[in-house]
């Protein structure tokens, strides 16, 4: 595919559409149950990391990794939902305006 053929950097090949859209409602509903999941993993661990000694098992290190990657995910997933909730928001104050538009 030559550089400047067209606005696509691949072909389209079927019936996907050019714009595609995620259940937003989905995603929101997965990014609520989570974002609390994730936090309570990452205090649970982080309180078992801090009661565990130096011949426990696991290890400090994997209960720092586990930790860590909750901590991670709780991230990832509070801003999912952030950003999901606000786009909802813009898209109906969108919708709102062109209502009352003259």
């Amino acid at each position: 595919m030559s550089r400047g053929r067209g606005r696509h950097r691949f072909e389209r090949t079927g019936t996907e559409p050019i714009t595609a859209y995620s259940d937003i409602r989905l995603r929101i509903l997965l990014s609520a149950i989570f974002t609390p999941l994730f936090a309570a993993a990452t205090v649970a661990f982080a309180i078992w990391l801090g009661a565990s000694g130096p011949h426990s098992s696991p290890g400090r290190g994997p209960l720092i990794a586990l930790t860590a990657g909750c901590a991670v995910l709780t991230l990832a997933a509070a801003t999912d939902l952030t950003i999901l909730l606000r786009r909802r928001r813009e898209a109906r104050d969108d919708e709102q305006n062109r209502d009352e538009a003259p």
